[in-house]
């Protein structure tokens, strides 16, 4: 049974570090024969401050950019969350658009790969929060890169065999749990359906 995860690139600052690292992280992830993996860019959704009027649980979007990103994540069955820590939290941007959808992230597995002068764990945790309330189930294992170590001059990233080892661990966590959550993914739509 494959799954399907995307990985979200939760920056879209200028001169971003979440665009390699998420690059680096699909590219670890396309030798993997247990999943398939897409990238899904922030960028590419212009999603302005979160403007919908009803509340996202009730899945009634007015808005043709919340259809579109509905839409792209919805055909995932799980995600590794690429995100910077700002002022000991996630970017604003993605905590943004995780709040313009409910349904669509129900019942799927999350990991997270984090950056930030501590490893972003501070993100991570606030995160973990987040998507708890979303019913999204998220992995223990995670992958901090520090832009003191694992960076040069702060911007290119230096990935070693380490890392490599740890954003592993991240996957096979991630893709498990996706797998064993489709069973109620299937019964919620179901119901959805009757």
């Amino acid at each position: 049974m494959s799954v399907k995860i995307g990985i979200i690139i939760g920056s879209t600052r200028p001169g971003r570090n979440g665009g390699t690292i998420a690059r680096w992280v699909d590219t670890v992830a396309a030798k993997r024969t247990d999943a398939e993996f897409e990238l899904v860019d922030l960028l590419d959704y212009d999603l302005p401050h979160l403007d919908e009027a009803v509340p996202a649980m009730r899945g009634q979007y007015a808005n043709a950019h919340t259809k579109a990103w509905a839409e792209k994540i919805a055909e995932f069955d799980g995600y590794i969350f690429v995100t910077p820590e700002y002022n000991h939290s996630t970017s604003g941007v993605l905590k943004n658009a995780i709040d313009y959808l409910y349904a669509e992230w129900n019942n799927k597995s999350a990991g997270f790969v984090s950056y930030g002068a501590g490893g972003g764990s501070r993100a991570v945790e606030h995160l973990r929060l987040v998507v708890a309330e979303l019913q999204i189930a998220d992995v223990r294992a995670q992958l901090g890169l520090s832009v003191l170590s694992d960076f040069e001059n702060y911007t290119t990233f230096i990935p070693t065999a380490r890392h490599e080892a740890q954003l592993d661990a991240v996957l096979d966590q991630t893709v498990a749990w996706a797998g064993a959550l489709k069973p109620l993914r299937e019964s919620a739509g179901e119901l959805a359906a009757a």
